[in-house]
């Protein structure tokens, strides 16, 4: 399935059903009243986050939403049927945003299930029974409909993952997540190999979580530069950053400052997040490399940098265990380590 995270579309709600202009006519009653209905209310617009979808491909082919409108009032004090509210499904972490310059937030769409009510329908017209007056005994006055709504909204979507998955083009994030999880992101010995954000489900000692891999960050991504500034939003609602460092780079170290000053410059307390280093695709580098990249790193964050390859096993256990003990405290020292080398077990 193609992935699209931003789309724009046009609502409209429903108007309202005009009044009726209606008299009683039944024999032996020679002077029947008014008797005209009210019209019905136009149909809502209204958003729901449903779980399964993980793409706004579908608004890509449909970009115009129009609710119904109130059927028209009838005789004999008949109100016109309400018409039916206009349901538009949207992934979960799908952003709803004003078409404006400030691209104002209207709704987040954060939990499975949740529905926000974006246009209200036009209220349905009075009948002729609610002009009736001591003066005037056969009103002839009837209320049209109200108008609906009507607005273009942006649909934005930010993956809801636990684990981030961020470094610089061709760090090995798509091999490690296709080795951890279930994924099958396209590898290739060049950058951007990844174009869009992938998600996989990882399982490991009893539990499971959700990792996204996003497109290599380049310098200048928090300002657009390879759209970077729409993959760092995919991020931007993880628990857990895993940052990787080609440890047979050609400036492991550059890299990592890299990517450290875009989410400082993107905002959004990307900088804030709890971070785990890994020196990835260990099998391309010598073991003084490592040690003397891992130092350099260790300078920076005051954190001894973990190692590991994505193509030979070693060291994914304990990048996973370093992950399961972030996101699960609770938890840490309870389950099952078996597994090939390690402790790590390849899918």
């Amino acid at each position: 399935m193609m992935f699209l995270d931003q789309a724009k579309i046009h609502l409209k709600s429903g108007w309202g059903g005009d009044g009726c202009v209606s008299f009683r006519r039944e024999k032996f009653v020679e002077y029947g009243g008014p008797n005209g209905g009210d019209g019905g209310k136009g149909g809502d617009i209204v958003f729901e986050a449903v779980p399964g979808l993980n793409t706004l491909i579908d608004f890509r082919y449909t970009q115009h939403f129009r609710a119904e409108r109130g059927k028209g009032g009838m005789g004999s004090d008949r109100h016109g049927a309400n018409a039916s509210t206009l349901v538009i499904p949207v992934p979960v972490g799908t952003q709803i945003l004003a078409d404006d310059e400030e691209r104002t937030l209207l709704a987040d769409m954060t939990e499975p299930g949740q529905k926000v009510t974006l246009l209200r329908g036009g209220d349905g017209g009075k009948g002729n029974a609610h002009y009736k007056s001591s003066t005037n005994r056969a009103p002839r006055q009837f209320q049209k409909g109200f108008p609906g709504q009507e607005m273009s909204v942006w649909l934005r979507l930010k993956l809801l993952a636990d684990v981030g998955l961020v470094g610089l083009p061709n760090a090995g994030k798509s091999s490690f997540l296709n080795a951890v999880t279930n994924a099958r992101a396209k590898v290739g010995a060049y950058a951007f190999t990844t174009l869009k954000p992938q998600l996989g489900v990882v399982s490991h000692r009893g539990r499971e979580f959700v990792m996204a891999d996003i497109p290599g960050l380049i310098e200048g991504a928090a300002d657009g530069a390879g759209i970077g500034d729409r993959f760092l939003g995919h991020v931007e609602r993880c628990r857990l950053l895993l940052h990787l460092v080609d440890a047979g780079g050609e400036s492991p170290t550059a890299g990592y400052d890299i990517v450290r000053g875009e989410l400082e410059a993107y905002g959004a307390d990307l900088e804030d997040k709890p971070e785990i280093v890994v020196l990835s695709k260990s099998d391309t580098a010598d073991g003084r490399r490592i040690s003397a990249v891992s130092r350099a790193i260790e300078r920076r964050t005051g954190e001894k940098p973990l190692v590991a390859s994505a193509m030979t096993g070693d060291g994914m256990a304990k990048v996973l265990d370093a992950i399961f003990e972030r996101l699960f405290p609770a938890d840490t020292g309870n389950g099952d380590k078996k597994g090939d080398k390690d402790g790590w077990s390849p899918l």
